[in-house]
């Protein structure tokens, strides 16, 4: 397939006609500044011919610097040596050794050469071996610029210097066998034949397109002549692994049908055609382009047929690890379209009979998917409809649903409301639109409605101490903007016999990989009896309000807010949560209730509580009721005996309260610092 060792045995002939035509007699020496035919240019030449004693010629050539365009050698030193004589048949042949140095993968650096030239028959022969490789080449006298050639074992490294003339990747391991005629132009060479890959390796500057240890046989075509280059190949390759861009594949031990024809130009690279076939895991039509930065210029899969977990495994893991989605389990099948260029996404399309996909982090699983979706920038396309037997997502299990779904003008959007059953409730999705190819923008907007949730359901589902009630409210507008996800309205859960409501919702960077999300909350007559027997805090009764504004998560951990809690209409409170509150608070008793006092009585009166926190800069800036130079009333008592819970730390390090207030609600007694 590469012409490094033909174009080599070329010269070598051309050279070798040089001698033929000098005068017949021995001892000639010869010098030459430069020395230049088609296709070669020679510097510093030395020859010398002499006899051999035995009815030869003994030929010594070298030149100190050989350029030869075609294959990408510069300044590469030769030095050829040997022995001609003419048979019984009036032929001359060639018996010694050649060694390059400088040639691109070290070519030929010690090479055995024999040659034989037939005026008779018009032809040269050539044949150069060095350890396991070999190359032969026979090409006509009166054409030189024509010849056939075959590869054995040929280190595709060798072949460094003639890709580069069209390719500015570089081939790092593997050997070839090839059968191949090649054509040499002014401008370029034109190659075709049939070709062997053993273990083949190649990356490029911009990493988006590699290879190693590749094997393959097939047919492939170049022509270098034109602007932009061109290859044809129509190939069938087994094991190793493959980059295209964003297609990483780990090749099977069985053949994939490959077949592309490809342009280059300065860099650049453009699979105008690219059609793959593994037969039990993904086969398409498609085309590929990247710049010479390596940026991906334009995807187009068509007749898209996969089959899973296979194709997963061989083809989607390096890409979908890069989108966070690890660690896949699949089942099924799927079928589609895609196209995108530099503007974004054209089209997409895909139809399913039964699919099942679940990421291992458990962010995301859906079962039975059956249906398909068809959306376009421009235009109209037909109505569609997509359902599942089950969905989860971030472990919250969804029932069956089905959505009917129709793209106009680029925006994807439900033709009806999608009822979705969770957690022993429902959901009602609403005026779903989507843009997909909008990068900025206004590019989602729907409205979301929530009815007789389960908060029982929803805390085992997330691993917290089960919260009886109910959740519900409604999102009149839900907007993706940008790269932020806005909601107008809010959320109300009704929990504890009371209310907690959410506004003013926003999440910063939804899918990237530092999200931040902004919200308001505030708390309605929550049941303190039934809050704090979930939590085992130890027993208070009452009502408590708050609210905690100004919320600021980062990755899901607060970073920032001004919280404030009351309970301000009385009610009982426990020696245990007593002892619980003080130590959030780092604070004590008031000095009129001693120690021995305090432990004559399991529950106490209280008035009012109250706490308040402003986080910033991971620190919480407590305080209470009330508050002096001596610190902040956290429980004021009523009756006797009387209680008075005194917080005395106003600064506390956040994730010390953290612990604390944990290991409060884990019943493993408060630390304090």
């Amino acid at each position: 397939m590469r012409r490094t060792s033909s174009h080599l045995l070329l010269s070598l002939g051309i050279l070798l006609g040089m001698v033929l035509a000098m005068p017949a007699r021995a001892d000639i020496a010869l010098g030459a500044k430069v020395v230049g035919m088609p296709g070669l240019k020679m510097q510093d030449v030395q020859a010398l011919v002499g006899e051999d004693g035995q009815g030869g010629l003994k030929l010594t050539l070298k030149a100190a610097k050989a350029d030869m365009p075609v294959l990408g050698w510069k300044r590469v030193g030769l030095d050829l040596q040997g022995v001609l004589q003419r048979d019984v048949h009036m032929r001359w042949l060639f018996d010694g050794t050649v060694q390059l140095v400088g040639a691109p993968g070290g070519a030929f650096g010690n090479a055995k050469v024999a040659m034989v030239i037939d005026e008779a028959a018009n032809t040269l022969q050539i044949d150069i071996t060095q350890g396991q490789a070999g190359a032969s080449t026979a090409l006509p006298l009166d054409q030189p610029t024509h010849a056939q050639i075959s590869l054995k074992g040929v280190p595709t490294v060798w072949l460094q210097g003639l890709l580069g003339a069209f390719w500015s990747g570089r081939t790092t391991a593997g050997k070839l066998d090839a059968d191949m005629a090649l054509d040499v132009a002014d401008k370029g060479f034109q190659a075709s034949g049939q070709f062997a890959l053993s273990g083949g390796g190649f990356d490029t500057p911009s990493g988006t397109l590699a290879g190693q240890a590749v094997n393959g046989n097939g047919r492939v075509n170049i022509d270098t002549t034109t602007t932009p280059s061109r290859i044809d190949l129509d190939a069938s390759l087994r094991g190793g692994e493959l980059l295209l861009g964003p297609i990483f594949a780990r090749l099977p031990d069985h053949p994939v049908q490959v077949s592309l024809a490809a342009a280059t130009r300065n860099g650049a690279v453009d699979f105008n055609r690219l059609r793959v076939a593994d037969a039990d895991a993904l086969q398409f039509d498609g085309a590929l382009a990247f710049n010479a930065k390596g940026e991906l210029q334009k995807l187009k899969l068509a007749h898209l047929q996969s089959r899973f977990p296979a194709a997963y495994q061989r083809y989607g893991q390096a890409w979908l690890a890069t989108l966070g989605m690890r660690d896949m389990r699949t089942d099924g099948q799927l079928s589609g379209s895609l196209d995108l260029d530099t503007d974004g996404l054209r089209s997409f399309a895909f139809e399913t009979d039964g699919l099942d996909v679940a990421d291992g982090a458990g962010r995301l699983a859906v079962k039975g998917l059956r249906g398909s979706v068809d959306w376009k920038v421009e235009g109209d396309r037909p109505p569609t409809t997509l359902g599942w037997q089950s969905l989860q997502i971030y472990r919250i299990a969804h029932g069956a649903a089905q959505g009917h779904w129709q793209s106009r003008g680029g925006e994807l959007s439900l033709q009806r409301p999608l009822e979705v059953p969770v957690l022993n409730g429902r959901a009602r999705i609403g005026d779903f639109a989507w843009r997909p190819a909008a990068a900025r923008g206004r590019r989602l907007s729907t409205s979301l409605a929530f009815a007789g949730i389960d908060m029982a359901a929803f805390s085992r589902a997330m691993g917290w101490p089960e919260f009886p009630g109910t959740l519900g409210g409604a999102v009149p507008a839900l907007r993706w903007v940008d790269d932020r996800v806005e909601l107008e309205g809010g959320l109300s859960i009704n929990v504890f016999g009371g209310f907690v409501d959410i506004t003013r919702l926003s999440m910063q960077g939804p899918f990237g990989q530092t999200s931040v999300v902004t919200s308001d909350v505030q708390l309605r007559q929550l049941d303190l009896a039934a809050m704090t027997s979930v939590f085992d805090f130890g027993s208070i009764t009452g009502r408590m309000d708050g609210s905690i504004n100004q919320l600021r998560m980062v990755n899901w951990s607060p970073v920032a807010f001004q919280a404030n809690l009351l309970a301000g209409s009385g009610g009982k409170i426990s020696q245990r949560a007593v002892n619980n509150l003080t130590a959030v608070g780092g604070g004590g008793g008031a000095a009129g209730l001693q120690g021995a006092m305090l432990k004559l009585f399991k529950t106490f009166n209280y008035k009012r509580i109250g706490l308040t926190c402003t986080l910033e800069a991971s620190v919480c800036h407590m305080g209470g009721l009330d508050g002096d130079a001596d610190g902040y009333t956290i429980v004021e008592g009523s009756g006797l005996p009387h209680l008075q819970v005194i917080g005395h730390q106003t600064q506390v390090d956040w994730p010390t309260l953290v612990r604390r207030v944990r290991a409060a609600i884990e019943g493993n007694g408060p630390e304090v610092h």
